[in-house]
């Protein structure tokens, strides 16, 4: 029988994390579970806990916690809607750039994404004492973005969390916490998180952190020199360095890959490719060397110093026979005989080598706890000129430096890594990712989240990106002018490397309200309600809208591959080889069952047959209960049992 999916059910809801955490409970601490209530001495005691502590515990606490703490573990029913046109090669990229709430849309990303996470960075805003945009609602979140966002009748409203407020940093916290909670878990068994932060709530942040990734899980506290010109009305200190705090989801030996340290030899002569090699020294050329033969351990040591001497004239016939010297030097075979061909002489000593070298490059090594220039990583003056140089204006205010981004990124990331960004303002760590990928040849990914923040052209801290804005077109928000840096950065990305194959581009979606309409009954006429509700799809909702949320609500990654083909006449989608086959077409008659039926059979016998099929329908295509009926016989007696309807 075809199963039909309600707004309500699991399968339309994101990921339900009270339930999954009570299940690992259950499967791990059973004893701990009496009556379906949770039995904290017996817990305790499964821990090897005492079970008399006392109520008081180290940690931080604060008025609203708790439903920080809910609003975290509660679903969330919306959805991610393509934004048509608003991408970049969007029918290819594996990039994502998501306008919205990050709270809902952290949740949304949870069962397509769990764990599959390799770098988290975010900079959040930090808590000024200035305009607030994240003040969340339990009740019901997603209406709250929407009203904010100027989406519903009562247009946008930002909050003001001053520093004479009494909650100042109690609405910091709250905003932080829940955002946290949902991060983590979207991290890699061997990802790591990235905080940029002021001194300003540094130590709260370090306190939630703790406890969300375990203060076992804390990596480093990264200083990071921000400027070289602080402000000069500076009273009591010129503040240059701002933080970057990193946690691990689980702990390692060493969560961090580090970084390749570039460095050459003052020696014009030696600067060479790093390698100990075999060199071959031919005979009469080279003094030191009795009879031509070079024996290890001739002088003690298989290690020699070399030095170069001028000869006026090589004479024809000295290349009796070549010799073999393990070498613990910077050239290369061919460098050695241009050198000799030129009329240098080599002379072998019986000193040891002296390390009066560097290297060309050195390996991977830990990463200092001070980010500067030593690095290679610039000030925010460096990332104001950066998105000058891409608008023609500065657009953005306190960006960061691709630099810093990049850094970051290439210390812990490589093949097809995933980096997520849901503060991402300017767009910076999707540029820095791309730049990352041009250096290396390597193929990450990104995920960028950002709030359609309103951008008021008559304030005069958003008047130079309104006006950007407005004379392109776009419309008056933060999310646009992320979406408009990528796209800028994508030419110059394309115009350095044109490789067949290479990804620089993006899908773009926003955040919404469920495709499938709430069952919300009139009191006063129950028959209208019946009829609205006849058709479950709300109006206006393409079938990309409805395969979208599909994707997420079954787990399966946004970018992951979708093919169409014509089936008795209606479309069908087939993602993933036959994970998922969707026809979302209306109407479907009973003459029409057979067709379709028979092609989506044949398509998924084409693909993977280990992989379990879900087909799915619009429950209000079938024409009556026949043509249902027919079609879920037809897919069940073919060995695809999982048919659902929306």
């Amino acid at each position: 029988m075809i199963q039909r999916i309600n707004l309500n059910d699991p399968e339309s809801l994101s990921a339900d994390l009270v339930a999954e955490n009570a299940q690992w409970l259950r499967d791990r601490f059973p004893e701990a579970l009496a009556d379906g209530q949770l039995d904290i001495d017996a817990l305790r005691a499964s821990l090897g806990l005492a079970t008399d502590q006392a109520e008081e515990r180290f940690g931080l606490n604060w008025h609203g916690k708790r439903n920080a703490r809910r609003l975290a573990l509660t679903p969330s029913t919306g959805t991610l809607r393509p934004l048509t046109n608003h991408g970049l090669d969007s029918e290819t990229s594996e990039n994502l750039v998501i306008d919205g709430d990050n709270l809902e849309v952290l949740k949304l990303l949870q069962k397509a994404y769990s764990s599959k996470i390799k770098l988290i960075y975010i900079d959040p805003p930090y808590n000024t004492g200035k305009d607030f945009v994240y003040p969340d609602d339990y009740s019901d979140n997603l209406h709250n973005y929407l009203r904010l966002t100027g989406q519903t009748e009562d247009g946008a409203r930002i909050d003001t969390n001053t520093d004479k407020s009494g909650r100042f940093h109690t609405n910091w916290l709250n905003m932080m916490y829940p955002r946290l909670r949902l991060a983590r878990s979207l991290l890699h068994p061997d990802g790591v998180i990235f905080i940029s932060i002021d001194q300003g709530e540094l130590s709260n942040l370090k306190a939630i952190c703790d406890e969300i990734f375990g203060e076992e899980n804390f990596v480093e506290l990264f200083s990071w020199v921000r400027t070289r010109t602080p402000a000069a009305l500076s009273v009591k200190t010129k503040t240059v360095t701002e933080y970057v705090l990193c946690y691990e989801r689980q702990r390692t030996a060493r969560p961090l890959l580090g970084i390749e340290k570039p460095a050459q030899s003052a020696n014009t002569l030696l600067n060479q490719p790093n390698a100990i090699s075999v060199l071959e020294f031919p005979a009469g050329l080279a003094t030191g060397i009795e009879d031509g033969v070079l024996e290890p351990g001739m002088y003690g040591s298989d290690s020699y110093s070399v030095e170069l001497l001028e000869q006026t004239e090589v004479k024809a016939g000295q290349f009796i026979r070549p010799v073999r010297l393990k070498a613990r030097f910077r050239w290369s075979q061919a460098y050695l005989e241009e050198q000799m061909a030129n009329g240098v002489m080599v002379r072998i000593s019986t000193r040891r080598l002296l390390p009066s070298y560097e290297k060309a490059s050195y390996g991977r090594e830990a990463l200092p706890n001070l980010i500067d220039e030593n690095v290679g990583v610039g000030t925010n003056e460096n990332a104001t000129t950066e998105i000058r140089e891409l608008f023609g204006a500065a657009v953005f205010k306190y960006p960061k430096p691709i630099s810093l981004l990049k850094y970051l990124i290439g210390s812990c990331t490589q093949e097809n890594d995933i980096v997520l960004d849901f503060f991402a303002g300017s767009g910076t760590t999707g540029h820095a990712v791309w730049q990352k990928n041009l250096e290396d040849g390597h193929n990450r990914r990104f995920i960028l989240v950002q709030l359609p923040e309103p951008i008021d052209p008559h304030d005069k801290e958003h008047d130079v990106a309104a006006r950007y804005l407005q004379s392109h077109g776009l419309p008056l928000s933060i999310a646009a002018l992320t979406r408009e840096r990528l796209k800028l950065a994508s030419g110059h990305m394309r115009a350095r490397d044109s490789t067949p194959g290479r990804d620089w581009g993006f899908k773009a979606y926003r955040l919404d309200t469920s495709n499938i309409k709430a069952w919300n009954p009139v009191a006063k006429d129950i028959a209208a309600s019946l009829l609205d509700h006849s058709t479950p799809i709300v109006e206006g909702r393409s079938k990309d809208d409805i395969l979208s949320e599909l994707l997420l609500k079954l787990g399966i990654p946004l970018t992951t591959r979708v093919e169409s083909r014509d089936c008795g006449g209606k479309t069908v989608f087939n993602v993933a080889n036959g994970v998922l086959i969707a026809c979302l077409e209306a109407p479907i008659d009973p003459a029409e069952t057979d067709a379709i039926s028979g092609e989506i059979i044949r398509w998924r016998n084409e693909n993977d047959a280990a992989v379990e099929t879900c087909v799915v329908f619009l429950d209000s295509a079938f024409r009556d209960d026949v043509a249902k009926a027919n079609l879920t016989l037809a897919l069940e007696q073919a060995g695809i049992p999982r048919v659902i309807s929306i």
